[in-house]
């Protein structure tokens, strides 16, 4: 596989990921509503574990750029 596909295809497994935390959010919301405490759980570990991959995908996209030069 190219470089360029496998940086490609990383950052679609991040799309993918970053999809499927919305739809469990999502999923969740109903139960989670009837407490402020849950709400709060809920939106932080969907938020957290957006920015977690953001920042993987960001140091990717760094080292792909660093190769490059």
């Amino acid at each position: 596989m190219t470089r360029p596909a496998l940086h490609l295809l990383k950052g679609i497994g991040y799309l993918v990921s970053t999809v499927s935390v919305a739809l469990l959010a999502a999923v969740s919301w109903s139960s989670a509503s009837q407490s402020p405490v849950l709400i709060a759980c809920l939106l932080g570990g969907a938020a957290t574990s957006i920015v977690g991959m953001f920042c993987r995908w960001l140091s990717y996209e760094i080292e792909k750029r660093q190769e490059e030069r």
